[in-house]
């Protein structure tokens, strides 16, 4: 059904598949609808390339471990269209969003795929009182169809990289800081994530004469003790008793949200005792059962991210330098993602990388393109035909780590075929 809902949205006459900023046509449909925007509560967008929705997640984890209720938007699904629009307590089912669209259709405007799915939100969610509503931006965020409430009461900007430059002119970091920062709401509360000096410098001018409350990431820190992590800023310190949690990247997520959290007035011991049921799929997620799992030797271990900036590629690679045994990768990507940067940052972590494509993806990289991507960068690499034949390769009784990952799409067909 998921995918006859996409099928619907991507052969419809009115709806455009391709990435078409602007806010013109979103704010039309709102307004023939009667501006369903206005009646959702406590509107909290997240912002930024990358960790938008780990940081979304435990979010909506702490306050929903506080007894209070969301609504969640996030972008792309992985498994199926239904993870898009989450509602206090549900997703919507298929049968709503069928009807939901239908319902837009009937305006006449022209709009794309992705206005169409954030309008399918706004007004679900519209029907509901929740405490909260948590909207994950697209890319970018100046003309991202989520930017249409006038006075959010939170706006959370995750860390700022290279990642969507091919949706700029210049295609420089500069502009996309400019585009994620500089259009940030003046009557809100603003949360800066952990940038590199030079992003943060740079958003500290653009927010300079922002007149909303601005946290920026210095006010709040991650220590090490012994084995384990902690948050800590000037009144709180709480140790980061997490089971899935892996990488330092997603370890600065959960604690911007902790940040939030706390300022929500969310007690510490609520959060504490929520932080080891976070779980973030298709997000450094260890396959411990399934279908996939079930055609490794025993001394095969799987994990799957969907990983796919060089921002992330970093990240992942200094978590995977940390485990000992051989690690294998099966690497997929679509064509507008910085594949070069990317497998440069995969230097020296894997004995050997497999390249396949996605899986009824059009704008996914060719396996051999890729391979000699791998190949230029010096890495040991062949290319096959598809995940089924790399796995197969890959599985042998030597103790190992098999990692998939490049793309969010690749890690929704695993998820599925397990």
């Amino acid at each position: 059904m998921s995918k006859l809902i996409y099928n619907q949205l991507a052969n419809h006459k009115l709806f455009n598949k391709s990435i078409k900023f602007g806010l013109k046509r979103i704010k039309l449909a709102l307004k023939l609808l009667g501006n369903p925007e206005k009646k959702l509560n406590n509107v909290i967008q997240v912002i930024g390339e990358s960790g938008k929705f780990t940081t979304l997640y435990s979010l909506k984890s702490f306050i929903e471990a506080n007894g209070q209720t969301t609504t969640m938007h996030i972008s792309p699904s992985l498994k199926d269209i239904r993870e898009r629009f989450y509602m206090g307590n549900r997703y919507l089912s298929h049968k709503e969003i069928k009807k939901t669209i239908n319902q837009i259709e009937k305006l006449k405007i022209p709009l794309t795929v992705y206005e169409c799915l954030t309008l399918v939100f706004i007004l679900n969610a519209s029907k509901l009182n929740t405490n909260y509503n948590i909207q994950e931006t697209g890319a970018l965020w100046r003309l991202d169809s989520n930017n249409v409430h006038d006075f959010p009461v939170i706006q959370i900007c995750t860390n700022i990289n290279k990642q969507h430059l091919n949706f700029l002119k210049k295609k420089t970091l500069n502009e996309i800081i400019k585009e994620d920062v500089a259009y940030l709401n003046n009557f809100t509360n603003i949360y800066i994530g952990k940038q590199t000096p030079y992003v943060l410098q740079k958003i500290k001018v653009h927010l300079k004469k922002n007149k909303s409350k601005i946290v920026y990431p210095e006010t709040w820190k991650i220590i090490k003790s012994g084995n384990s992590f902690y948050y800590k800023d000037k009144k709180t310190m709480i140790r980061l008793n997490t089971k899935h949690v892996y990488s330092k990247g997603m370890r600065e997520n959960v604690c911007l949200a902790i940040k939030v959290a706390l300022d929500l007035k969310i007690d510490k011991k609520i959060i504490q005792k929520t932080l080891p049921k976070l779980f973030f799929e298709g997000r450094f997620q260890y396959l411990r059962k399934g279908k996939i799992k079930k055609k490794l030797q025993k001394n095969e271990s799987i994990m799957v991210d969907g990983a796919h900036s060089p921002w992330d590629a970093k990240n992942i690679s200094n978590y995977l330098k940390t485990i000992k045994k051989p690690k294998y990768a099966i690497l997929a990507m679509m064509k507008n993602k910085q594949s070069d940067l990317f497998v440069k940052n995969l230097r020296g972590v894997f004995k050997k990388i497999y390249t396949v494509p996605i899986e009824n993806e059009k704008g996914s990289l060719k396996s051999k393109e890729l391979h000699k991507i791998a190949s230029n960068n010096k890495i040991n690499s062949e290319s096959c035909k598809n995940f089924d034949e790399a796995l197969k390769k890959i599985s042998s009784k030597e103790t190992k780590l098999c990692v998939v990952l490049g793309s969010l799409y690749q890690i929704g067909n695993v998820l599925k075929k397990n």
